[in-house]
């Protein structure tokens, strides 16, 4: 089973991931978890590159593609040979804050992220998105205080990525699973498990 838990900055995303991966082995499941960008040595260099090198141009459609390249690493390396061996896998992000971040909040064509992203990824894709949803205002509230490129975009950006995640599970409710992460972490985490419970026999 291939998972990934997603969500706007400052959504908690993180927390919940290492919470849900100690309960998933707690239940006898062997877990990897990875992130994104980054979990391998090419991933970790494009994550420095994205997120860091604020000096640095970096144009959309450039952006889009070092994700991808990083996502495509990713798989290969890490997620499709967990899967081969029956693994749970568990990923911070994956394609659809592609779609939502570069897509919805970058505004490039949405139809042609999910095309350039099942080539990346040569089709492997979560079985189930997570989403963590919460209000601007509380996200902002929960940011570190140094944020890093794509958190510095303005507030009318993060609007969009937050609409985008909302917009995409409303079109693809079979694969997303919306939680107001504006609950207490524990609350957050009891409907995680609830969710994927019934999945795990």
């Amino acid at each position: 089973m291939f998972i990934a838990v997603e969500g706007g900055d400052g959504a908690g995303k993180s927390t919940q991931i290492t919470q849900l991966q100690a309960w998933l082995e707690s239940q006898g499941k062997k877990v990897t978890l990875c992130r994104e960008p980054g979990s391998t040595e090419l991933g970790e260099h494009v994550r420095e590159l994205l997120l860091f090198a604020k000096n640095v141009g970096i144009c959309r459609m450039s952006e889009l593609l070092l994700f991808m390249t990083a996502r495509a690493q990713l798989v290969k390396e890490i997620i499709r040979p967990a899967l081969n061996r029956g693994e749970i896998v568990l990923a911070d992000r994956f394609l659809l804050s592609s779609i939502v971040y570069q897509g919805y909040g970058g505004e490039l064509n949405i139809e042609e992220i999910r095309q350039v992203g099942l080539i990346a990824t040569g089709g492997t894709l979560p079985d189930l998105n997570i989403i963590l949803d919460v209000p601007l205002s509380a996200a902002k509230r929960r940011r570190k205080k140094t944020p890093d490129r794509l958190e510095s975009e303005a507030d009318a950006f993060h609007e969009r990525v937050r609409n985008g995640f909302l917009k995409e599970a409303e079109t693809f409710p079979e694969k997303n699973f919306v939680i107001s992460a504006v609950q207490s972490i524990d609350e957050v985490q009891n409907e995680i498990r609830k969710k994927l419970f019934p999945l795990l026999t």
